[in-house]
């Protein structure tokens, strides 16, 4: 070999011996400092010389231990915070080895060997390298973002191996790597419990202060729920990190209704054992005298648990509740104290008593008679001042209803005091019933006569009829045909602004969860916590509503309410026009029953009332013809 020629070995850069690369590179530069001369040391001196080098190399693989520690500890820290636990491993992108770092207590050996088996992979063909500054290296984005820094190494000098080590650590700490959390990938486990918990106080410890992209604790948190993160049903532990330099915990009412969504979720794909789960951990947030949070919180809880292996017996009880005597007087109480339904009905009165002017004789034919918008019908009528009116009213059962009986006494009671109080008022009152199906109603049905100012009211009826994804028949648009036959003056539409008819079972499940507490919040903005006897039966009867809503499928789904855009399609397509409610009828409606409560909108736009809850849409009134 000619003085000054890089030495070559015959292997190619194969993985040599513990001791032979080192040996190897030593020589070599040792043959470049004397200028390719021949090496003029004794062999004791050179042992001597190569064995305080080789304590020189310990001395900064202990260094690069302290550092790789760190990285570990942190990258294992954010693995946790993206759901991974602290058992997923380290690969250490970039390395010459790629191997895997099996645990703190065994890196010092493994960087050993590796660092000697990569020196001739790093630079196979290597060359003398001149005297230079070598800029000192500080921390990357990434490791700032961790919290870690490390000191600079010191300069190093043509004849030493620090310039050489110096490279090992970029390869091994992958400074410039754009991802760092990236490189986790593989399989086994990287630290130990109770080395990740020593990691973690020497992080502490080395730090001088937290980071601000880390939170406090990095374990996974299982019931978080920020806006920016979603959870899979089949995994308790968040998928998702937020990439903002702040981290705030969740509160207990978002990470209670993301795990009701997540119970949802797993129904819908029929894993009923994971739906479980999640549930018997909510029902220990969930409290039907609590606040408005965890009374919503059981009563889902309550409509999904009745999901998990229904019994026919189950059903036939549950839909023999939801139709009977106590649900409907529920119901009407909901009505009565509930702003949102009670706001809409006197909206509903207002544009009835618009829509006949100065008529005389008025017909009024109702699906869902209630007796607080009927009292209301009543004064406004009174309020016009017209001698000689009269009001008749035809309430209309289907005998294929499983609502008809409940609602055939209530109408039985409610009869007599709506005669008093029209005669109290000076108004000729009649109230007849008519059980007739949908395909049957026709103007000789309904007794209807000439000179009449025909109104018909669709208030809360409509969301009960079935319609096309229950029965062929389509029992809904054929109601919608009959009493667009019937040419009246209005037809009065009220219904929650609620989708609980076609959509799946999780959009409906979200839906239903802001909507029905949305109304828990404002019973207790309006009434107080206290917990009245009215309030309660109001809140039972909610609850067995949104137990049918998102609990059942199919025509046992007696409650299936729609937007204010679909109802709108369905009276477009039945040859209704909208009738635009006068500009003044909030201002009317609030004459009647007061002002809205704080926290309650009432917004007349685009011809149609909409009564809100904190900016949601609870109910929307409207009229057509």
């Amino acid at each position: 070999m000619e003085p000054g020629a890089p030495w070559r070995d015959p292997r190619q850069g194969y993985a040599y011996g513990v001791g032979s690369a080192l040996q190897m590179q030593l020589q070599q530069r040792a043959d470049a400092a004397a200028g390719g001369g021949v090496l003029k040391r004794s062999l004791g001196e050179l042992e001597r010389w190569q064995h305080q080098q080789q304590q020189h190399v310990a001395a900064q693989q202990a260094l690069y231990l302290r550092a790789v520690k760190q990285r570990t500890a942190a990258a294992a820290d954010i693995a946790a915070l993206l759901g991974g636990g602290p058992t997923q491993p380290l690969v250490l992108s970039g390395s010459s080895y790629g191997g895997v770092l099996a645990s703190p207590s065994s890196t010092l050996s493994s960087l050993t060997t590796a660092s000697r088996a990569a020196v001739p992979l790093l630079h196979p063909h290597p060359q003398p390298q001149p005297q230079r500054q070598v800029p000192l290296m500080t921390s990357s984005p990434q490791t700032q973002a961790f919290g870690l820094s490390r000191a600079p190494p010191p300069q190093p000098a043509a004849s030493s191996e620090l310039f050489i080590l110096q490279e090992l650590e970029k390869q091994l700490l992958n400074d410039d790597d754009d991802e760092p959390v990236a490189a986790m990938s593989g399989t086994g486990s990287a630290v130990t419990n109770s080395e990740w918990e020593e990691t973690i106080q020497q992080l502490n410890s080395i730090t001088a202060a937290p980071s601000p992209g880390l939170p406090a604790a990095a374990a996974p948190n299982n019931n978080n729920a920020n806006a920016g993160m979603t959870r899979s049903p089949s995994n308790s532990s968040s998928s998702t990190a937020s990439s903002s330099a702040s981290f705030s915990p969740p509160t207990p009412g978002a990470a209670s209704r993301q795990l009701l969504s997540e119970a949802a979720v797993a129904l819908a794909d029929g894993n009923h054992e994971a739906a479980a789960t999640h549930l018997a951990a909510l029902k220990r947030a969930a409290n039907q005298h609590g606040d408005a949070e965890q009374r919503l919180i059981a009563m889902m809880v309550a409509a999904l648990s009745s999901r998990i292996v229904p019994t026919v017996s189950a059903l036939a009880q549950h839909l023999a509740e939801l139709c009977g005597a106590e649900q409907r007087a529920g119901s009407q109480l909901l009505h009565d104290i509930s702003p949102f339904f009670r706001l809409a009905l006197q909206a509903a009165s207002v544009a009835i008593v618009e829509a006949v002017g100065d008529h005389r004789a008025i017909h009024l034919v109702d699906f869902d008679v209630s007796l607080q918008q009927h009292a209301a019908l009543i004064q406004y009528l009174a309020d016009r001042r017209v001698p000689g009116t009269s009001l008749k009213v035809t309430a209309v059962t289907d005998p294929g209803s499983p609502y008809t009986q409940s609602q055939t006494a209530t109408l039985t009671a409610i009869r007599e005091p709506l005669k008093q109080l029209a005669e109290r008022a000076g108004i000729e009152y009649r109230f007849e019933v008519v059980r007739c199906r949908a395909a049957e109603l026709d103007a000789s049905r309904l007794g209807c006569a000439p000179g009449e100012a025909l109104a018909v009211n669709l208030a809360f009826a409509l969301s009960h009829v079935p319609d096309e994804s229950v029965s062929p028949a389509n029992p809904r648009d054929e109601l919608l045909r009959r009493v667009r036959a019937l040419s009246p003056q209005v037809v009065a539409l009220v219904e929650q602004e609620l989708n609980t008819n076609t959509a799946p079972l999780a959009a409906r499940f979200t839906d239903a969860c802001a909507h029905y507490g949305a109304i828990l919040e404002s019973l207790d903005a309006t009434l107080g916590r206290e917990s009245s006897e009215k309030k309660a039966r109001a809140e039972a009867a909610l609850a067995k509503k949104a137990a049918n809503a998102v609990g059942r499928e199919g025509p046992d789904r007696l409650e299936r309410c729609e937007v204010f855009g679909k109802w709108r399609a369905r009276f477009g397509m039945a040859g209704f026009r909208p009738v635009a409610l006068g500009p003044g009828i909030a201002d009317q409606v609030a004459a009647r029953v007061g002002p809205a409560p704080p926290g309650i909108t009432v917004k007349a736009e685009n011809g149609v009332l909409r009564l809100c809850w904190m900016g949601r849409v609870v109910t929307v009134a409207s009229a057509w013809r």
